[in-house]
C-alpha cells in the first residue's frame, strides 16, 4: 500500500517541482543588454515594431538606425535630415511615421533580410507619404487600430487626422479648441471617439455629431450635416503644474497621464473616473506608456535618470531603476565578481548586478560626494569615504550602514584604503594632510600618520597586509609600516603630483600615476623606480566645444587619473580625463589595448579635428543660450540656483566624457569603467548565446532517433531539446553512452546548458541510474564550472535542485550502507563451499595466515560451478 501510496504522488511532486523551477527560472531571467553599437549624438526616439523583432532608433540629428533584436545587429543607416519628435509603428507593422519638425512622413517598414546570406537592400527605406499642415513642432503621432488612419498632435494647439490611402469621402480634419499644446491625442477602440489632452490639464471627448449650424431637423445620416466636435470636457485641476506625457489603452480605456509635480494619475474614460494617483518623482515625469495587455505602466524622467514599472492593479513595482545622476567618482569589483559598487558626486552608493545589470540597492546616507569605495576581504562589508567628513561601513547582507567613523575636526576625506584582514580601516583627507586610522571593530580612531604636506589623494594597502602606500600632491609615495614597532614611512620622489596607484597582487610592485603624464613602476622591497611609460600621447584625446585647436595639440587632459593592475599582474589598466582606456604590458611598457569610451559627439572630449563651421562670432554654436528664445513662457523660465551644478541647480556647460576610475573582475575575465556616459563593463566572454540549430521539417522524432542510432550524440540532445518532448529527451539522454558523456557535456551548446542541468536534476530524482546520473552532473560542472559560475544569477533554481538530488542520493546511500553494515560483515565472514575433483574443498573468506583477506582461487566463478553468495 505504501508503495501504491508514493506512485500516486510521485507525478503531482514533480509537477510541483517543474512548476517551482519554472518560476525560479522566469524570475531570473531578467536582464538588461547592451546592444554593439552607438549614435554619434543622444538617442531622442525609439520605437519597436509590433512584432517585437525591429527597434528604429533616432538621434538628435535625425539619423536613424535599424536594429534586428533577437540577434542584435545593425541593418541600415538612414537619415531623415531633421530634428525628430515622435515616431510610431502602425498595428499592422507595414508603415512607421516619423515627426520631422513640422511634417510627418509615413515610411514603409524595411523587410528583415538575412544578414548570413547578403539579402540587403541597397534603398531599403522607401517614402510612402508627406502630410503638411501643421504650424508649430509635432508633439505626438498615434495609429488607428487598423492602419488606415493617422492621427497628430501639435504646439499649434490643434489635432489633425490623416488617411494613409485615399478614402472616399474622407478628407483631412482638423480639431480645434485646446489653449496650450496638445500632448497627446487618441483614437477609442472603436474608432468612434478621439480623446486629446493638452499641456494645461484639460481633456477634450471628440465624436462625429450634428454641426452646430445644422438646421433644425437634420438627417443624422447625412455627412454634409455632420462633423468632428466636442461631446464633453474635464480638467485636472493641478494648480501651477502641467501635463508632461500622457498615454491612452483602447481595450481597457485607461489615461494615464503624468505631470511636472511628479505625481502620475489613471483614469478611466470616458467616464473619467480617477482610479489611482502616485508621486514617483521630485521632478518632471517625461514619458510614460503602457504594455499590451494593460497591466503595466512604465515611466521615465530624464533629469535623475529614473525608470520604473508600476503593476496599477496590485499597486507594486515591477521594476524600479534609478542611475546616478552625477559625475561617478569610484567603483569597486566585489570578492566573488558579482556585484560592482558605483559612488558618485549625488551622495549616493549602488549596487549593481553584473549579470542582470539591474541596481540591487542604492545607499543615501552620506550628505556629500563619495569619493572612494574599498571592500574587505570577505566581501560582505564595504566601506566608503565622502567629502561629509564621514568614512562609513556597510552590511551588505542585512543592506544597512553598522559603522560611521569620523575624525575629531571636520575634515574631507577623499582616498580610503582597508587592511586586508578588515580590522583596520584608513583614510586621506583633502584639508588635513594625516592619514586617519581607525579599528573597525571599535570605531574609534587609534592613530593619524603625518609626513606629507599636501592632501593624501589615494591610499592602497599591500595584498599581504604588511604596508600601507600612500600618493599625494606633494609629489610624493610614502611606504607606511603602520603595524611595526616604529611607524615609519620611506618617501619615494617623483616629478608631479601623485594622482593614483595600484600594487601589485603579490605586493612587490607599485604602480603609480602623476600628473605629468608618466606611468611608473616601484619596486615596494628596494625603493626603487624599476621601469616607466610616457603616457601623454596615449592618454590624450579628444577635444572640448571651447578648443581652439585639435586634440593632438589640447594641453590639460595629458595624465591618468586611475591605474589597476589584473589579476596575475602581469597588465595594468589606466584612464583619465580623455575617451580613452589603455591597456600595457607591465614586463614590457608596451600598449597592449586603446578602448574607446563613447564616440558621442553631445559630449565634451569626443571631437578629434576643429571644425570652424561651429564658431560662430558669439562663440561656440553649443553654448549659446536659445532656451529664452523659446514660445512657451513655461520652457523659458529658468527655476534654478545660479551658478550650482548640483541639486536645486542646473549644469550650465556640457558634460565631459573622462574615466574617472577602472577595476579588474577577480576572475580576470572582465573589467569595468566608470565613464561618463555611466558603467561599462568588459568582458572577454560572450553573454550572446548563439543556437546553431534550427527547428525545421527535418527535425522530428524519427530522425531524432535516427540520429541518436548513427552515434551523433550531441546532435540527436539538441534536436531532442527543440522539440521539447520530456519522453524523447529522456530516450536520448540514456541512450549516450557513460564513455561519451565527458565530451557531450564539454561540446554542448550554452544555450541548452540550464535545461539540460535542470532535466538531469530531475532524473536523479525520478530515474535509478544512479551512477549515470552522477556521471552527468561531474561532466556538466567540470566543463561549465566557470560559466555557471559567472551565470549564478540565472541559474540559481536549477544548481539549488542539483545540490538538493545529490544531497539526497548521498544521504538514501549513506543510510542503506548503516542499515546493511553488519549483514554485509556476516556474508563475507561465512565460507564458501566448492566441489573441486570429488572433493568438498572450505575455504574461508579471511585467511588467518598473514591477517590479509584474500578470496579462494574457486571464488572467480570462471568455471560456472561455483555459487556467488548476494546481499541485500
Amino acid at each position: 500500500m505504501k508503495t501504491d501510496f508514493q506512485a500516486i504522488l510521485q507525478p503531482a511532486r514533480h509537477r510541483l517541482q517543474q512548476r517551482q523551477l519554472d518560476l525560479h527560472t522566469r524570475w531570473h531571467i531578467s536582464k538588461s543588454h547592451t546592444l554593439p553599437f552607438a549614435h554619434r549624438k543622444n538617442i531622442a526616439r525609439l520605437a519597436l515594431n509590433p512584432r517585437g523583432n525591429l527597434l528604429l532608433t533616432v538621434d538628435l540629428d535625425g539619423h536613424a538606425i535599424l536594429t534586428n533584436v533577437p540577434r542584435r545587429i545593425v541593418l541600415y543607416h538612414f537619415s531623415l535630415r531633421g530634428e525628430v519628435n515622435a515616431l510610431v509603428f502602425a498595428p499592422d507593422g507595414r508603415h512607421f511615421a516619423v515627426g520631422v519638425g513640422r511634417k510627418i512622413e509615413v515610411w514603409k517598414t524595411p523587410t528583415t533580410p538575412d544578414v548570413a546570406d547578403g539579402d540587403l537592400e541597397f534603398a531599403p527605406f522607401v517614402r510612402h507619404r508627406i502630410f503638411t499642415g501643421h504650424h508649430d513642432t509635432i508633439t505626438t503621432l498615434e495609429w488607428s487600430k487598423d492602419s488606415r488612419f493617422l492621427i497628430s498632435a501639435s504646439r499649434d494647439i490643434t489635432t489633425r487626422i490623416w488617411s494613409m490611402e485615399e478614402e472616399e469621402g474622407f478628407r483631412p480634419t482638423t480639431l480645434s479648441a485646446h489653449k496650450q499644446a496638445v500632448v497627446g491625442a487618441w483614437f477609442s477602440a472603436d474608432q468612434e471617439t478621439i480623446y486629446t489632452v493638452s499641456k494645461d490639464g484639460a481633456l477634450f471627448v471628440w465624436k462625429y455629431m450634428l454641426r452646430f449650424d445644422a438646421p433644425e431637423g437634420a438627417d443624422e445620416n447625412d455627412d454634409k450635416n455632420l462633423a468632428w466636435g466636442i461631446a464633453e470636457r474635464f480638467y485636472f485641476h493641478q494648480n501651477n503644474a502641467h501635463i508632461t506625457c500622457a498615454s491612452f489603452h483602447p481595450e481597457t480605456k485607461l489615461l494615464v497621464t503624468g505631470f511636472s509635480h511628479g505625481v502620475f494619475f489613471i483614469h478611466e474614460l470616458p467616464d473619467f473616473s480617477e482610479i489611482q494617483s502616485l508621486n514617483i518623482s521630485q521632478n518632471d515625469i517625461d514619458y510614460v506608456t503602457i504594455n499590451k495587455t494593460g497591466e503595466w505602466l512604465a515611466f521615465g524622467a530624464s533629469k535623475l535618470g529614473q525608470l520604473l514599472v508600476w503593476e496599477w492593479q496590485s499597486e507594486s513595482y515591477i521594476l524600479k531603476q534609478q542611475a546616478h545622476h552625477d559625475v561617478m567618482n569610484t567603483i569597486a569589483y566585489s570578492p566573488d565578481g558579482q556585484r560592482i559598487i558605483t559612488a558618485a558626486d549625488d551622495g549616493k552608493i549602488k549596487v549593481w548586478d553584473v549579470n542582470s545589470g539591474f541596481c540591487v540597492v542604492t545607499f543615501t546616507e552620506h550628505m556629500g560626494a563619495v569619493t572612494a569605495c574599498e571592500f574587505a576581504k570577505r566581501g560582505n562589508v564595504l566601506f566608503t569615504s565622502s567629502l561629509d567628513g564621514s568614512v562609513r561601513a556597510w552590511d551588505l547582507i542585512r543592506y544597512r550602514n553598522f559603522r560611521t567613523f569620523t575624525a575629531p575636526s571636520k575634515i574631507q576625506f577623499t582616498s580610503l584604503a582597508v587592511d586586508p584582514s578588515g580590522e583596520v580601516i584608513c583614510a586621506g583627507s583633502l584639508d588635513s594632510f594625516d592619514i586617519h586610522i581607525w579599528s573597525v571593530q571599535t570605531g574609534q580612531l587609534l592613530d593619524r600618520l603625518t609626513g606629507h604636506e599636501g592632501p593624501v589623494m589615494t591610499l592602497a594597502f599591500s595584498p599581504d597586509g604588511s604596508t600601507l602606500i600612500s600618493g599625494s600632491w606633494d609629489r610624493t609615495v610614502r611606504v607606511w609600516s603602520i603595524f611595526a614597532r616604529s611607524q615609519t614611512s620611506e618617501p619615494l620622489q617623483l616629478q608631479s603630483d601623485v594622482t593614483a596607484l595600484a600594487v601589485r597582487p603579490d605586493s612587490k610592485q607599485l604602480a603609480v600615476t602623476t600628473l605629468d603624464g608618466q606611468l611608473t613602476f616601484w619596486s615596494i622591497a628596494d625603493a626603487q623606480q624599476q621601469s616607466g611609460v610616457d603616457a601623454r600621447r596615449d592618454v590624450s584625446g579628444g577635444r572640448k566645444m571651447t578648443d581652439r585647436r585639435t586634440a593632438a595639440n589640447v594641453a590639460g587632459t595629458k595624465a591618468f587619473d586611475t591605474v589597476r593592475y589584473s589579476a596575475d599582474g602581469s597588465c595594468v589598466l589606466a584612464g583619465g580625463k580623455s575617451k580613452y582606456i589603455c591597456l600595457y604590458a607591465v614586463e614590457t611598457g608596451v600598449l597592449l589595448k586603446k578602448y574607446t569610451v563613447s564616440i558621442n559627439l553631445s559630449l565634451d572630449g569626443t571631437q578629434e579635428f576643429l571644425n570652424s563651421k561651429l564658431l560662430t562670432e558669439a562663440g561656440p554654436r553649443g553654448e549659446i543660450d536659445e532656451d529664452g528664445e523659446n514660445s512657451d513662457l513655461e520652457d523659458r523660465r529658468d527655476h534654478s540656483l545660479p551658478g550650482a551644478q548640483r541639486g536645486a541647480g542646473a549644469r550650465r556647460t556640457r558634460q565631459a566624457v573622462r574615466v574617472p576610475a577602472v577595476a579588474f573582475s577577480p576572475t580576470g575575465r572582465a573589467f569595468c569603467a566608470a565613464s561618463t556616459e555611466g558603467l561599462l563593463i568588459y568582458s572577454l566572454d560572450q553573454t550572446f548565446a548563439f543556437d546553431p540549430f534550427d527547428l525545421d521539417i527535418d527535425v522530428t522524432p524519427a530522425t531524432t532517433l535516427a540520429t541518436l542510432a548513427e552515434k551523433a550524440y550531441l546532435k540527436a540532445l539538441v534536436m531532442a531539446f527543440r522539440l521539447n518532448e520530456r519522453n524523447l529527451i529522456r530516450r536520448v539522454y540514456e541512450g549516450i553512452p557513460p564513455g561519451d558523456i565527458p565530451l557531450v557535456a564539454k561540446s554542448l551548446p550554452k544555450v541548452y546548458l540550464g535545461r539540460l542541468v535542470r532535466f538531469v536534476a530531475l532524473q536523479a530524482d525520478e530515474s535509478p541510474h544512479l551512477e549515470f546520473n552522477l556521471l552527468w552532473i561531474e561532466a556538466l560542472l567540470s566543463a561549465h564550472g566557470r560559466w555557471m559560475k559567472d551565470q549564478r544569477g540565472q541559474l540559481e533554481a536549477e544548481l539549488r535542485a542539483v545540490e538538493k538530488s545529490v544531497k539526497r542520493i548521498q544521504s538514501e546511500l549513506a543510510r542503506l550502507a548503516d542499515e546493511n553494515i553488519y549483514r554485509i560483515e556476516y556474508l563475507l565472514a561465512q565460507p564458501v563451499r566448492k566441489e573441486q575433483g570429488g572433493l568438498e574443498l572450505d575455504f574461508s573468506v579471511k585467511e588467518v595466515e598473514g591477517g590479509d583477506e584474500e578470496m579462494g582461487e574457486g571464488d572467480s566463478g570462471e568455471d560456472g560451478e561455483g555459487e556467488w553468495l548476494g546481499f541485500e
